[in-house]
């Protein structure tokens, strides 16, 4: 299957550096898109990654949480046909144990942080009447825990954002959708699940343990959450507004904690 890419095509992709964000951005790269702007904290693992990728890639070392940063990406928004939103790592913690002051800054990156990006975005794909703007949330919005509180409560009220605004957007020729992936295989879950094994298990390399009840007993691969969102980006998903797309192998109906 043809996507239809062009390299007249522009894209830009927060959390760029690493994970989802690298392996969209080498996805996108792949199908055909010209020029690929890449935001994250990290100045060399962009770089590290624009070495990479066969395409026209600006890289952004910038951090989200703050208005001022996000500010500076006005002027490339105003050129983006595709924005993907995909920076934020919100802790997990109880409403007991919560530490609010921690809670604001994960929010100011990945709630106001997508809204705001998002708003800038589609004032210039208003006017000329085309753009996309794929979400990548969490499965917590549609599976609230508890334990992840400010996790859940963010990616609630962003599936709810991505429903609102798509219901409307496409009568301006606007798309905006979203993924919910379920536990990804990535390198900062992969370290919290070391941890993890090593506090309750005494014995880090049994973390496999941990996933044995997830569907075929493994995590999904950030190539196939990235999969995802090329496809809704994709002119082939053209008819696609205000959907959020479940990537977890079922595992919101297996009844268990993640």
């Amino acid at each position: 299957m043809q996507l239809h890419f062009t390299k007249a095509d522009t894209v830009l992709i927060t959390g760029g550096s690493r994970g989802i964000g690298a392996a969209t951005a080498q996805a996108f790269a792949a199908e055909g898109v010209g020029r690929i702007h890449l935001v994250g904290r990290d100045r060399d693992s962009l770089e590290e990654l624009r070495a990479g990728i066969d395409a026209d890639v600006t890289c952004h070392a910038l951090d989200l949480s703050s208005p001022a940063d996000r500010a500076e990406l006005a002027d490339t928004l105003c050129g983006v046909d595709i924005l993907v939103n995909n920076a934020g790592a919100i802790p997990q913690g109880s409403l007991e144990d919560a530490d609010l002051a921690v809670w604001q800054r994960a929010w100011d990156l990945k709630v106001w942080g997508y809204l705001e990006l998002s708003q800038m975005a589609l004032k210039a794909m208003k006017a000329r009447g085309s753009g996309v703007i794929v979400n990548v949330v969490g499965l917590s919005g549609e599976r609230p825990d508890a334990g992840y509180l400010a996790g859940s409560m963010a990616n609630s009220a962003l599936m709810t954002f991505t429903r609102s605004v798509g219901a409307y957007s496409l009568d301006h020729g606007i798309r905006v959708v979203a993924v919910n992936p379920g536990p990804v295989q990535t390198q900062r879950l992969l370290d919290a699940l070391h941890v993890r094994a090593e506090t309750e298990l005494g014995d880090p390399q049994r973390w496999r343990e941990f996933i044995e009840h997830y569907p075929a007993q493994r995590m999904a691969t950030a190539e196939e959450v990235a999969d995802t969102v090329l496809f809704l980006a994709s002119r082939r998903s053209g008819y696609t507004s205000g959907t959020v797309v479940t990537l977890d192998g079922g595992m919101a109906w297996r009844g268990r904690a993640l």
